[in-house]
């Protein structure tokens, strides 16, 4: 590409020009997985109040779309990235400085809606691709006999079927992985430099298994901590939830952006 060509292109629609997308992404060192989690502590220590109300109100989101039965589910599902890209927006006021203010929640239905619902769509989409594998390792008749109501149908059904039940549950996971690898990141390039949805999910993939061994101590350390979290009656993810967050922020910063 010629420099004039280089000059009429337009920048990207960033949500902050301060920050300059690295694309493909870096590769850190192991030790850039305990960093997220401790800078994504310190982003929840600025607005501790803030993360708790924001999740809070994501509950009784998810609660109140729920009662319409899988409509619902389906709707929460889609808008995720949506909400996702808000938290993002959200993370970058408090690195500069600023404060977590409400309507940083619903950034993402302002701003980069119909690019961040998109990656929902994917997500859905490879969620019911997953389950389809799944059903055919267990086979339709199986999920018949659950959807009949009858307990003892069910548990002879379940019962002779076990060994397929455990195939297709350890295909199903390892299938999940690559899938939320395309989402880690994605809502945070969507929101925050505008990338396209399916090229987003492709850099987050790459970029997760470029950083293998530090998202390997990430997910260690994160385990250990959620199953603290747990011990005070699940109280714990008030703070377990924002921190997850807040450390998905930071990885997003080290491994695609510069200031």
């Amino acid at each position: 590409m010629s420099t004039t060509e280089m000059q009429d292109t337009p920048p990207p629609a960033e949500i902050d020009p301060d920050l300059r997308l690295v694309l493909p992404g870096r590769g850190l060192d192991a030790g850039a997985g305990w960093s997220w989690i401790v800078k994504g502590w310190e982003l929840f220590t600025r607005a501790p109040l803030m993360w708790i109300v924001a999740l809070i109100i994501i509950f009784v989101i998810a609660a109140a779309v729920s009662l319409l039965p899988i409509i619902g589910q389906i709707l929460f599902q889609l808008v995720q990235a949506v909400i996702a890209g808000g938290l993002m927006v959200a993370c970058r006021a408090l690195e500069k400085g600023g404060e977590f203010e409400l309507e940083h929640l619903f950034a993402g239905f302002s701003k980069r809606f119909v690019p961040l619902l998109m990656v929902g769509v994917f997500m859905l989409v490879g969620w019911i691709l997953i389950f389809l594998v799944f059903l055919a390792f267990v086979g339709v008749g199986l999920l018949g006999a659950f959807m009949t109501g009858d307990p003892e149908l069910a548990i002879s059904s379940g019962a002779a079927s076990l060994g397929s039940i455990l195939v297709g549950s350890l295909v199903m996971m390892a299938l999940m992985v690559p899938l939320m690898a395309a989402y880690w990141f994605a809502p945070a390039l969507v929101m925050m430099h505008d990338v396209k949805p399916f090229a987003a999910m492709k850099a987050s993939f790459f970029a997760c298994f470029k950083n293998f061994i530090p998202f390997l101590v990430y997910g260690l350390v994160m385990t250990v901590a959620a199953i603290v979290a747990i011990i005070p009656c699940g109280l714990g993810f008030l703070v377990w939830v924002p921190v997850a967050i807040a450390s998905t922020y930071v990885a997003y910063r080290q491994i695609f952006t510069d200031d």
